[in-house]
Protein backbone atom coordinates (compact mmCIF):
# COMPACT_ATOMS: atom_id res chain seq x y z
CA UNK A 1 0.00 0.00 0.00
CA UNK A 2 1.36 3.43 -0.98
CA UNK A 3 2.94 5.54 1.73
CA UNK A 4 1.02 8.60 0.51
CA UNK A 5 -2.33 6.90 1.07
CA UNK A 6 -2.75 8.02 4.71
CA UNK A 7 -2.21 11.65 3.64
CA UNK A 8 -4.71 11.19 0.82
CA UNK A 9 -7.28 9.64 3.16
CA UNK A 10 -6.81 12.39 5.73
CA UNK A 11 -7.14 15.14 3.12
CA UNK A 12 -10.32 13.62 1.65
CA UNK A 13 -11.91 13.35 5.11
CA UNK A 14 -11.06 16.98 5.81
CA UNK A 15 -12.57 18.00 2.46
CA UNK A 16 -15.74 16.19 3.53
CA UNK A 17 -15.82 18.05 6.83
CA UNK A 18 -15.23 21.41 5.17
CA UNK A 19 -18.05 20.73 2.71
CA UNK A 20 -20.32 19.93 5.66
CA UNK A 21 -19.32 23.09 7.52
CA UNK A 22 -19.71 25.25 4.40
CA UNK A 23 -23.24 23.94 3.75
CA UNK A 24 -24.07 24.18 7.46
CA UNK A 25 -23.12 27.87 7.50
CA UNK A 26 -24.85 28.59 4.19
CA UNK A 27 -28.07 27.25 5.69
CA UNK A 28 -27.44 29.17 8.91
CA UNK A 29 -26.83 32.49 7.13
CA UNK A 30 -30.36 32.35 5.75
CA UNK A 31 -31.77 32.59 9.28
CA UNK A 32 -31.57 36.39 9.35
CA UNK A 33 -33.72 36.82 6.25
CA UNK A 34 -36.16 34.11 7.36
CA UNK A 35 -36.60 35.95 10.66
CA UNK A 36 -36.87 39.34 8.96
CA UNK A 37 -39.55 38.06 6.55
CA UNK A 38 -41.38 35.97 9.19
CA UNK A 39 -40.83 32.84 7.11
CA UNK A 40 -41.57 30.38 9.91
CA UNK A 41 -42.31 27.32 7.77
CA UNK A 42 -39.08 27.85 5.84
CA UNK A 43 -37.21 28.16 9.14
CA UNK A 44 -38.51 24.74 10.22
CA UNK A 45 -37.54 23.23 6.86
CA UNK A 46 -34.04 24.70 7.12
CA UNK A 47 -33.63 23.30 10.63
CA UNK A 48 -34.52 19.78 9.48
CA UNK A 49 -32.26 20.04 6.44
CA UNK A 50 -29.32 21.15 8.55
CA UNK A 51 -29.75 18.21 10.93
CA UNK A 52 -30.04 15.69 8.08
CA UNK A 53 -27.09 17.09 6.14
CA UNK A 54 -24.36 15.78 8.46
CA UNK A 55 -25.18 12.12 7.89
CA UNK A 56 -25.43 12.66 4.13
CA UNK A 57 -21.93 14.17 3.92
CA UNK A 58 -20.49 11.40 6.13
CA UNK A 59 -22.04 8.83 3.77
CA UNK A 60 -20.62 10.57 0.69
CA UNK A 61 -17.16 10.79 2.22
CA UNK A 62 -17.06 7.20 3.45
CA UNK A 63 -18.40 6.04 0.08
CA UNK A 64 -15.44 7.62 -1.71
CA UNK A 65 -12.98 6.08 0.72
CA UNK A 66 -14.49 2.64 0.19
CA UNK A 67 -13.81 2.98 -3.55
CA UNK A 68 -10.19 3.88 -2.85
CA UNK A 69 -9.65 1.08 -0.35
CA UNK A 70 -11.58 -1.56 -2.33
CA UNK A 71 -12.14 -3.61 0.84
CA UNK A 72 -11.73 -1.48 3.99
CA UNK A 73 -9.71 -3.19 6.69
CA UNK A 74 -8.77 -1.73 10.05
CA UNK A 75 -5.02 -1.72 9.69
CA UNK A 76 -3.24 -0.43 12.77
CA UNK A 77 -0.53 1.22 10.72
CA UNK A 78 -2.82 2.72 8.08
CA UNK A 79 -5.32 4.35 10.41
CA UNK A 80 -2.75 5.48 12.95
CA UNK A 81 -0.88 7.19 10.11
CA UNK A 82 -4.14 8.61 8.75
CA UNK A 83 -5.04 10.03 12.14
CA UNK A 84 -1.55 11.55 12.47
CA UNK A 85 -1.82 13.10 9.00
CA UNK A 86 -5.28 14.45 9.83
CA UNK A 87 -4.00 15.96 13.09
CA UNK A 88 -1.32 17.81 11.15
CA UNK A 89 -3.99 19.24 8.86
CA UNK A 90 -5.97 20.44 11.89
CA UNK A 91 -3.18 22.53 13.37
CA UNK A 92 -4.57 26.08 13.70
CA UNK A 93 -7.84 24.93 12.07
CA UNK A 94 -10.71 27.12 13.41
CA UNK A 95 -13.09 24.15 13.65
CA UNK A 96 -10.56 21.51 14.72
CA UNK A 97 -12.73 19.92 17.40
CA UNK A 98 -15.68 19.53 15.00
CA UNK A 99 -13.37 18.11 12.34
CA UNK A 100 -12.18 15.49 14.84
CA UNK A 101 -15.77 14.39 15.40
CA UNK A 102 -16.33 14.20 11.64
CA UNK A 103 -13.25 11.95 11.32
CA UNK A 104 -14.76 9.69 14.01
CA UNK A 105 -18.09 9.57 12.16
CA UNK A 106 -16.46 8.55 8.87
CA UNK A 107 -14.41 5.83 10.59
CA UNK A 108 -17.51 4.51 12.38
CA UNK A 109 -19.45 4.43 9.09
CA UNK A 110 -16.62 2.54 7.37
CA UNK A 111 -16.15 -0.06 10.08
CA UNK A 112 -19.63 -0.30 11.59
CA UNK A 113 -18.55 1.10 14.96
CA UNK A 114 -15.90 -1.58 15.57
CA UNK A 115 -12.71 -0.89 17.55
CA UNK A 116 -13.69 2.62 18.57
CA UNK A 117 -10.65 3.51 20.63
CA UNK A 118 -8.07 6.26 20.78
CA UNK A 119 -5.65 4.31 18.60
CA UNK A 120 -7.61 5.21 15.49
CA UNK A 121 -10.03 7.89 16.66
CA UNK A 122 -10.28 11.12 18.60
CA UNK A 123 -11.91 9.55 21.64
CA UNK A 124 -10.23 11.64 24.32
CA UNK A 125 -8.39 14.11 22.08
CA UNK A 126 -9.64 17.66 21.91
CA UNK A 127 -7.95 20.97 21.09
CA UNK A 128 -6.87 22.85 24.23
CA UNK A 129 -9.50 25.34 25.37
CA UNK A 130 -6.75 27.92 25.84
CA UNK A 131 -6.48 28.09 22.04
CA UNK A 132 -9.92 29.74 21.85
CA UNK A 133 -9.79 33.54 21.66
CA UNK A 134 -12.65 34.54 23.96
CA UNK A 135 -12.17 38.27 23.57
CA UNK A 136 -12.76 38.02 19.83
CA UNK A 137 -16.32 36.85 20.56
CA UNK A 138 -17.39 39.99 22.44
CA UNK A 139 -17.95 43.66 21.70
CA UNK A 140 -17.40 45.86 24.75
CA UNK A 141 -19.44 48.95 25.75
CA UNK A 142 -19.34 51.34 28.67
CA UNK A 143 -22.49 51.39 30.79
CA UNK A 144 -23.44 55.07 30.79
CA UNK A 145 -26.19 57.51 29.95
CA UNK A 146 -25.61 57.01 26.22
CA UNK A 147 -26.28 53.27 26.46
CA UNK A 148 -29.42 53.34 24.31
CA UNK A 149 -27.61 55.16 21.48
CA UNK A 150 -24.68 52.77 21.86
CA UNK A 151 -26.99 49.76 21.51
CA UNK A 152 -28.67 51.28 18.48
CA UNK A 153 -25.30 51.76 16.80
CA UNK A 154 -24.36 48.16 17.60
CA UNK A 155 -27.62 46.80 16.19
CA UNK A 156 -27.85 48.93 13.05
CA UNK A 157 -26.01 46.31 10.97
CA UNK A 158 -28.94 43.92 11.40
CA UNK A 159 -30.93 43.54 8.15
CA UNK A 160 -34.09 43.93 10.22
CA UNK A 161 -32.86 47.03 12.09
CA UNK A 162 -35.59 49.58 12.90
CA UNK A 163 -34.69 52.50 15.15
CA UNK A 164 -38.31 53.67 15.12
CA UNK A 165 -39.78 50.34 16.22
CA UNK A 166 -37.12 49.82 18.86
CA UNK A 167 -37.30 53.19 20.61
CA UNK A 168 -39.62 52.09 23.41
CA UNK A 169 -38.02 48.70 23.98
CA UNK A 170 -34.47 50.02 24.00
CA UNK A 171 -35.43 52.88 26.32
CA UNK A 172 -36.86 50.38 28.80
CA UNK A 173 -33.96 47.93 28.39
CA UNK A 174 -31.31 50.67 28.70
CA UNK A 175 -32.95 52.00 31.87
CA UNK A 176 -33.04 48.53 33.40
CA UNK A 177 -29.44 47.79 32.40
CA UNK A 178 -28.31 51.10 33.88
CA UNK A 179 -30.14 50.27 37.12
CA UNK A 180 -28.62 46.79 37.22
CA UNK A 181 -25.22 48.33 36.53
CA UNK A 182 -25.60 50.68 39.49
CA UNK A 183 -26.80 47.88 41.78
CA UNK A 184 -23.84 45.64 40.95
CA UNK A 185 -21.30 48.39 40.25
CA UNK A 186 -21.01 47.19 36.67
CA UNK A 187 -19.34 49.59 34.26
CA UNK A 188 -19.06 47.33 31.22
CA UNK A 189 -21.56 45.66 28.89
CA UNK A 190 -20.13 42.90 26.69
CA UNK A 191 -22.23 41.49 23.83
CA UNK A 192 -21.43 38.42 21.74
CA UNK A 193 -20.78 39.69 18.22
CA UNK A 194 -23.27 37.47 16.41
CA UNK A 195 -27.03 36.99 16.57
CA UNK A 196 -28.78 33.79 17.68
CA UNK A 197 -31.89 32.81 15.68
CA UNK A 198 -34.44 30.15 16.57
CA UNK A 199 -38.07 29.72 15.54
CA UNK A 200 -39.79 33.13 15.87
CA UNK A 201 -37.09 34.84 17.92
CA UNK A 202 -33.70 36.53 17.54
CA UNK A 203 -31.34 37.02 20.48
CA UNK A 204 -28.34 39.20 21.28
CA UNK A 205 -26.44 37.54 24.14
CA UNK A 206 -24.06 39.23 26.56
CA UNK A 207 -23.34 40.23 30.15
CA UNK A 208 -22.81 43.11 32.54
CA UNK A 209 -19.41 43.03 34.27
CA UNK A 210 -17.81 44.85 37.17
CA UNK A 211 -14.17 45.36 38.08
CA UNK A 212 -14.21 42.35 40.42
CA UNK A 213 -15.14 39.97 37.61
CA UNK A 214 -18.83 39.66 38.55
CA UNK A 215 -20.89 38.62 35.52
CA UNK A 216 -24.64 39.16 35.10
CA UNK A 217 -25.76 37.39 31.89
CA UNK A 218 -28.36 39.13 29.73
CA UNK A 219 -30.15 38.58 26.42
CA UNK A 220 -32.00 41.06 24.23
CA UNK A 221 -34.88 39.10 22.69
CA UNK A 222 -36.48 40.34 19.46
CA UNK A 223 -39.81 39.14 18.04
CA UNK A 224 -42.51 40.05 15.54
CA UNK A 225 -45.43 41.95 17.08
CA UNK A 226 -48.29 43.46 15.07
CA UNK A 227 -46.34 43.43 11.84
CA UNK A 228 -43.12 44.92 13.22
CA UNK A 229 -39.93 43.55 14.75
CA UNK A 230 -39.63 44.81 18.33
CA UNK A 231 -37.47 44.25 21.38
CA UNK A 232 -39.79 41.85 23.17
CA UNK A 233 -37.83 41.01 26.33
CA UNK A 234 -34.74 41.64 28.38
CA UNK A 235 -33.63 38.31 29.83
CA UNK A 236 -31.48 38.76 32.94
CA UNK A 237 -29.61 36.21 35.05
CA UNK A 238 -28.01 32.83 34.61
CA UNK A 239 -31.17 30.81 35.30
CA UNK A 240 -33.28 32.72 32.77
CA UNK A 241 -30.53 32.55 30.14
CA UNK A 242 -30.21 28.80 30.78
CA UNK A 243 -33.89 28.45 29.90
CA UNK A 244 -33.23 30.19 26.59
CA UNK A 245 -30.52 27.57 25.92
CA UNK A 246 -32.60 24.66 27.25
CA UNK A 247 -31.87 21.07 26.14
CA UNK A 248 -35.60 20.81 25.38
CA UNK A 249 -35.50 23.40 22.60
CA UNK A 250 -34.47 23.34 18.95
CA UNK A 251 -30.96 24.29 17.95
CA UNK A 252 -30.03 27.91 17.35
CA UNK A 253 -28.87 29.16 13.99
CA UNK A 254 -25.83 31.33 14.66
CA UNK A 255 -23.01 32.34 12.31
CA UNK A 256 -19.51 31.62 13.58
CA UNK A 257 -16.23 30.53 12.06
CA UNK A 258 -14.92 29.46 15.48
CA UNK A 259 -17.59 27.41 17.30
CA UNK A 260 -15.18 26.44 20.09
CA UNK A 261 -14.54 30.07 21.01
CA UNK A 262 -18.26 30.84 20.87
CA UNK A 263 -19.06 27.89 23.16
CA UNK A 264 -16.30 28.95 25.56
CA UNK A 265 -17.83 32.45 25.65
CA UNK A 266 -21.29 31.03 26.34
CA UNK A 267 -19.93 28.83 29.11
CA UNK A 268 -18.53 31.94 30.81
CA UNK A 269 -22.10 33.21 30.97
CA UNK A 270 -23.67 29.85 31.89
CA UNK A 271 -21.05 27.82 33.80
CA UNK A 272 -23.68 25.24 34.76
CA UNK A 273 -24.13 24.31 31.10
CA UNK A 274 -21.89 21.51 29.84
CA UNK A 275 -19.88 21.70 26.63
CA UNK A 276 -22.16 18.99 25.26
CA UNK A 277 -25.28 21.09 25.82
CA UNK A 278 -23.77 24.27 24.42
CA UNK A 279 -22.35 22.71 21.25
CA UNK A 280 -25.72 21.06 20.64
CA UNK A 281 -27.58 24.30 21.34
CA UNK A 282 -25.85 26.04 18.40
CA UNK A 283 -26.52 23.14 16.03
CA UNK A 284 -23.38 21.02 16.39
CA UNK A 285 -25.21 18.17 18.07
CA UNK A 286 -22.82 15.53 16.75
CA UNK A 287 -19.91 17.19 18.51
CA UNK A 288 -22.16 17.71 21.52
CA UNK A 289 -22.52 13.93 21.58
CA UNK A 290 -18.71 13.57 21.44
CA UNK A 291 -18.29 15.95 24.38
CA UNK A 292 -21.00 14.12 26.33
CA UNK A 293 -19.21 10.80 25.85
CA UNK A 294 -15.83 12.24 26.86
CA UNK A 295 -17.27 13.89 29.94
CA UNK A 296 -19.17 10.79 31.00
CA UNK A 297 -16.15 8.49 30.62
CA UNK A 298 -14.01 10.95 32.57
CA UNK A 299 -16.64 11.06 35.31
CA UNK A 300 -16.87 7.27 35.32
CA UNK A 301 -13.09 6.98 35.68
CA UNK A 302 -13.17 9.30 38.69
CA UNK A 303 -16.00 7.64 40.58
CA UNK A 304 -16.75 4.20 41.95
CA UNK A 305 -20.55 4.20 41.61
CA UNK A 306 -22.41 1.53 39.73
CA UNK A 307 -24.86 1.95 36.90
CA UNK A 308 -28.35 1.13 38.16
CA UNK A 309 -31.93 1.00 36.94
CA UNK A 310 -33.44 4.49 36.84
CA UNK A 311 -36.13 5.60 39.28
CA UNK A 312 -39.75 5.48 38.20
CA UNK A 313 -42.16 2.96 36.72
CA UNK A 314 -40.44 0.50 34.38
CA UNK A 315 -41.21 1.23 30.76
CA UNK A 316 -42.94 -1.18 28.40
CA UNK A 317 -40.65 -0.24 25.49
CA UNK A 318 -37.35 0.83 27.06
CA UNK A 319 -35.06 -0.34 29.84
CA UNK A 320 -33.67 2.81 31.44
CA UNK A 321 -30.54 3.07 33.58
CA UNK A 322 -28.34 5.78 35.04
CA UNK A 323 -25.25 6.60 37.06
CA UNK A 324 -26.71 8.36 40.13
CA UNK A 325 -24.04 11.09 40.23
CA UNK A 326 -24.29 11.96 36.52
CA UNK A 327 -27.33 13.83 35.10
CA UNK A 328 -28.30 11.58 32.17
CA UNK A 329 -30.22 8.37 31.56
CA UNK A 330 -29.47 5.59 29.06
CA UNK A 331 -32.48 4.08 27.26
CA UNK A 332 -32.26 0.69 25.55
CA UNK A 333 -35.10 -0.57 23.34
CA UNK A 334 -36.45 -3.90 24.55
CA UNK A 335 -36.60 -6.92 22.26
CA UNK A 336 -40.30 -7.42 23.01
CA UNK A 337 -42.80 -4.83 24.15
CA UNK A 338 -45.32 -5.47 26.89
CA UNK A 339 -49.01 -5.23 25.89
CA UNK A 340 -50.79 -3.07 24.88
CA UNK A 341 -47.76 -1.69 23.00
CA UNK A 342 -47.79 -3.04 19.44
CA UNK A 343 -44.87 -1.11 17.92
CA UNK A 344 -41.50 -2.50 16.82
CA UNK A 345 -37.90 -1.33 17.18
CA UNK A 346 -37.74 0.32 13.77
CA UNK A 347 -40.88 2.33 14.50
CA UNK A 348 -39.49 3.49 17.86
CA UNK A 349 -36.27 4.63 16.15
CA UNK A 350 -38.38 6.57 13.62
CA UNK A 351 -40.34 8.26 16.42
CA UNK A 352 -37.17 9.42 18.17
CA UNK A 353 -35.81 10.71 14.85
CA UNK A 354 -39.07 12.62 14.28
CA UNK A 355 -38.65 14.46 17.58
CA UNK A 356 -34.96 15.11 16.89
CA UNK A 357 -35.82 16.94 13.67
CA UNK A 358 -38.90 18.75 14.99
CA UNK A 359 -39.39 21.97 16.93
CA UNK A 360 -39.28 20.77 20.55
CA UNK A 361 -40.73 24.06 21.93
CA UNK A 362 -39.02 23.64 25.30
CA UNK A 363 -41.14 20.58 26.09
CA UNK A 364 -39.30 17.59 24.58
CA UNK A 365 -35.85 16.51 25.75
CA UNK A 366 -33.06 16.26 23.20
CA UNK A 367 -31.58 12.79 22.68
CA UNK A 368 -28.28 11.38 21.44
CA UNK A 369 -28.29 7.97 19.79
CA UNK A 370 -25.18 5.85 20.48
CA UNK A 371 -24.12 2.72 18.60
CA UNK A 372 -21.90 0.04 20.16
CA UNK A 373 -21.50 1.96 23.40
CA UNK A 374 -18.80 0.16 25.39
CA UNK A 375 -18.78 0.44 29.20
CA UNK A 376 -16.87 -1.45 31.91
CA UNK A 377 -18.76 -4.54 33.04
CA UNK A 378 -17.80 -4.04 36.69
CA UNK A 379 -19.69 -0.73 36.73
CA UNK A 380 -23.03 -2.43 36.08
CA UNK A 381 -25.02 -3.52 39.10
CA UNK A 382 -26.07 -7.15 38.91
CA UNK A 383 -29.73 -6.10 39.01
CA UNK A 384 -29.20 -3.89 35.95
CA UNK A 385 -27.32 -6.61 34.05
CA UNK A 386 -30.14 -9.03 34.82
CA UNK A 387 -32.73 -6.50 33.65
CA UNK A 388 -30.92 -5.82 30.38
CA UNK A 389 -30.22 -9.50 29.75
CA UNK A 390 -33.87 -10.36 30.28
CA UNK A 391 -35.46 -7.61 28.20
CA UNK A 392 -32.86 -6.57 25.60
CA UNK A 393 -30.47 -9.50 25.03
CA UNK A 394 -30.10 -8.74 21.32
CA UNK A 395 -28.73 -5.30 22.19
CA UNK A 396 -25.95 -6.65 24.44
CA UNK A 397 -22.50 -8.10 23.92
CA UNK A 398 -21.09 -9.05 27.31
CA UNK A 399 -17.47 -10.05 27.83
CA UNK A 400 -15.34 -10.46 30.94
CA UNK A 401 -14.48 -6.76 31.04
CA UNK A 402 -16.96 -4.94 28.83
CA UNK A 403 -20.65 -4.53 28.14
CA UNK A 404 -21.28 -3.30 24.61
CA UNK A 405 -24.76 -1.90 23.95
CA UNK A 406 -25.57 -2.05 20.26
CA UNK A 407 -27.94 0.94 20.31
CA UNK A 408 -29.14 3.25 23.04
CA UNK A 409 -30.43 6.77 23.57
CA UNK A 410 -28.95 9.17 26.09
CA UNK A 411 -30.92 12.12 27.40
CA UNK A 412 -31.06 14.44 30.40
CA UNK A 413 -32.26 12.85 33.63
CA UNK A 414 -35.39 14.46 35.07
CA UNK A 415 -37.53 13.76 38.11
CA UNK A 416 -40.43 11.61 36.83
CA UNK A 417 -43.62 13.65 37.11
CA UNK A 418 -45.53 10.84 38.83
CA UNK A 419 -42.87 10.69 41.58
CA UNK A 420 -42.83 14.48 41.89
CA UNK A 421 -46.60 14.52 42.37
CA UNK A 422 -46.45 11.91 45.14
CA UNK A 423 -44.34 14.13 47.40
CA UNK A 424 -45.37 17.62 46.22
CA UNK A 425 -46.72 20.27 48.56
CA UNK A 426 -50.03 21.86 47.61
CA UNK A 427 -48.23 24.89 46.17
CA UNK A 428 -45.73 22.79 44.19
CA UNK A 429 -48.55 20.56 42.93
CA UNK A 430 -50.53 23.56 41.69
CA UNK A 431 -47.54 24.81 39.71
CA UNK A 432 -46.53 21.46 38.26
CA UNK A 433 -50.04 20.52 37.07
CA UNK A 434 -50.33 23.94 35.45
CA UNK A 435 -46.98 23.20 33.80
CA UNK A 436 -48.11 19.75 32.67
CA UNK A 437 -51.17 21.14 30.90
CA UNK A 438 -49.13 23.94 29.35
CA UNK A 439 -46.55 21.41 28.15
CA UNK A 440 -49.32 19.57 26.29
CA UNK A 441 -50.58 22.83 24.78
CA UNK A 442 -47.10 23.85 23.67
CA UNK A 443 -46.56 20.49 21.95
CA UNK A 444 -50.00 20.69 20.34
CA UNK A 445 -49.12 24.13 18.96
CA UNK A 446 -46.04 22.55 17.37
CA UNK A 447 -48.18 19.86 15.65
CA UNK A 448 -47.11 17.11 18.08
CA UNK A 449 -49.45 14.66 19.81
CA UNK A 450 -47.56 12.82 22.58
CA UNK A 451 -49.65 9.66 22.39
CA UNK A 452 -49.11 8.32 25.89
CA UNK A 453 -49.92 11.23 28.21
CA UNK A 454 -49.41 9.42 31.51
CA UNK A 455 -47.46 11.37 34.14
CA UNK A 456 -44.70 8.74 34.14
CA UNK A 457 -43.72 9.83 30.62
CA UNK A 458 -42.99 13.40 31.71
CA UNK A 459 -40.26 14.78 33.93
CA UNK A 460 -39.65 17.90 36.00
CA UNK A 461 -36.45 19.91 35.43
CA UNK A 462 -34.47 21.78 38.07
CA UNK A 463 -36.26 24.94 36.89
CA UNK A 464 -39.65 23.33 37.53
CA UNK A 465 -40.39 22.89 33.82
CA UNK A 466 -42.43 19.85 32.78
CA UNK A 467 -40.75 18.08 29.86
CA UNK A 468 -41.88 15.08 27.83
CA UNK A 469 -39.33 12.31 27.26
CA UNK A 470 -41.03 9.11 26.05
CA UNK A 471 -41.50 9.23 22.28
CA UNK A 472 -42.54 5.75 21.17
CA UNK A 473 -46.17 6.83 20.56
CA UNK A 474 -45.51 10.35 19.27
CA UNK A 475 -47.23 11.39 16.06
CA UNK A 476 -48.16 14.57 14.24
CA UNK A 477 -51.30 16.23 15.53
CA UNK A 478 -52.79 16.35 12.05
CA UNK A 479 -52.67 12.53 11.85
CA UNK A 480 -55.16 12.13 14.71
CA UNK A 481 -58.95 12.02 14.53
CA UNK A 482 -60.31 13.66 17.69
CA UNK A 483 -63.83 12.55 18.56
CA UNK A 484 -66.46 12.98 21.23
CA UNK A 485 -67.70 9.76 22.80
CA UNK A 486 -71.16 9.04 21.35
CA UNK A 487 -74.06 8.86 23.85
CA UNK A 488 -74.70 5.39 25.26
CA UNK A 489 -77.52 3.52 23.55
CA UNK A 490 -78.57 1.75 26.73
CA UNK A 491 -77.62 2.14 30.42
CA UNK A 492 -75.78 -1.18 30.19
CA UNK A 493 -73.41 0.21 27.53
CA UNK A 494 -71.43 2.24 30.05
CA UNK A 495 -70.80 -0.86 32.17
CA UNK A 496 -69.68 -3.05 29.26
CA UNK A 497 -66.06 -4.18 28.86
CA UNK A 498 -66.02 -3.12 25.20
CA UNK A 499 -67.05 0.31 23.81
CA UNK A 500 -70.46 0.60 22.16
CA UNK A 501 -68.94 2.69 19.35
CA UNK A 502 -66.39 1.96 16.63
CA UNK A 503 -62.75 2.98 17.19
CA UNK A 504 -60.32 3.44 14.29
CA UNK A 505 -56.52 3.25 14.82
CA UNK A 506 -56.04 7.06 14.84
CA UNK A 507 -59.15 7.92 16.86
CA UNK A 508 -58.54 9.89 20.06
CA UNK A 509 -61.24 10.63 22.66
CA UNK A 510 -60.10 13.53 24.90
CA UNK A 511 -62.94 12.87 27.37
CA UNK A 512 -61.16 9.65 28.30
CA UNK A 513 -58.04 11.48 29.49
CA UNK A 514 -59.70 12.28 32.81
CA UNK A 515 -60.25 8.59 33.54
CA UNK A 516 -56.54 7.72 33.60
CA UNK A 517 -54.94 11.10 34.39
CA UNK A 518 -57.18 12.63 37.05
CA UNK A 519 -57.71 9.87 39.59
CA UNK A 520 -56.12 11.96 42.38
CA UNK A 521 -58.75 14.51 43.59
CA UNK A 522 -56.09 17.19 44.16
CA UNK A 523 -54.71 16.76 40.65
CA UNK A 524 -58.22 16.71 39.18
CA UNK A 525 -59.20 19.99 40.84
CA UNK A 526 -56.07 21.81 39.63
CA UNK A 527 -56.22 20.38 36.11
CA UNK A 528 -59.90 21.29 35.63
CA UNK A 529 -59.20 24.78 36.99
CA UNK A 530 -56.47 25.52 34.43
CA UNK A 531 -56.79 23.09 31.53
CA UNK A 532 -60.33 21.72 31.28
CA UNK A 533 -60.30 22.55 27.57
CA UNK A 534 -57.87 19.65 27.01
CA UNK A 535 -60.74 17.24 27.76
CA UNK A 536 -62.74 18.51 24.79
CA UNK A 537 -62.41 17.17 21.24
CA UNK A 538 -63.45 20.63 20.07
CA UNK A 539 -60.28 22.18 21.52
CA UNK A 540 -58.01 19.66 19.79
CA UNK A 541 -59.80 20.09 16.45
CA UNK A 542 -59.38 23.86 16.71
CA UNK A 543 -55.63 23.42 17.20
CA UNK A 544 -55.55 21.09 14.17
CA UNK A 545 -57.17 23.84 12.11
CA UNK A 546 -54.47 26.30 13.18
CA UNK A 547 -51.76 23.83 12.19
CA UNK A 548 -53.45 23.26 8.81
CA UNK A 549 -53.52 27.03 8.24
CA UNK A 550 -49.79 27.27 8.97
CA UNK A 551 -50.36 29.30 12.13
CA UNK A 552 -47.47 28.86 14.55
CA UNK A 553 -48.07 29.81 18.16
CA UNK A 554 -45.71 32.16 19.97
CA UNK A 555 -43.79 29.88 22.33
CA UNK A 556 -40.89 31.89 23.69
CA UNK A 557 -38.20 30.58 26.07
CA UNK A 558 -38.46 33.27 28.72
CA UNK A 559 -41.06 34.01 31.41
CA UNK A 560 -43.57 36.85 31.03
CA UNK A 561 -41.72 38.71 33.77
CA UNK A 562 -38.89 39.32 31.27
CA UNK A 563 -41.15 40.95 28.69
CA UNK A 564 -40.85 44.67 28.07
CA UNK A 565 -44.13 46.40 28.87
Amino acid sequence: MSQVLPDKLAYRILLGFEKHFRLFMRNTRGASERFSQAQWQQAQTAQRARINQYSLIVSQTSGELIQWLEKPVISTELWQLTKCAYSRLLQQHPQAELAQTFFNSVFARLFRHKQLDNTYLYVSDTPPKSSFDLQSQFIKFDVGRQLKQTLLRHLNHMPWYSAQNWQHGLNMAADELLQLGLEHECHTLKLINTCFYRNKGAYIIGALRNDDGFVLPIALAFAHKEGAIVLDALVVGQDNLSLVFSFARSYFMVETENPGALVAALQKLMPNKSLAELYASIGFQKHGKTELYRDFINHLDNSDEQLVCADGIKGMVMTVFTLPSYPVVFKVIKDKFAPPKDANKALVVDKYALVKRHDRVGRMADTHRFSRLSLPRNRFSQALLDELSEHAPSELVISDNKVVIEHCYVERRLTPLNLFIESASNQALELVIQEYGQALKDMIAANIFPGDMLFKNFGVSRHGRVIFYDYDEVCYLHECNFRDIPPARYPEDEMAAEPWYSVAPNDVFPEEFARFLLTDPRVRRIFLKHHQDLLSARYWKKQQQKVAQGIQADVYPYPNSCKIR
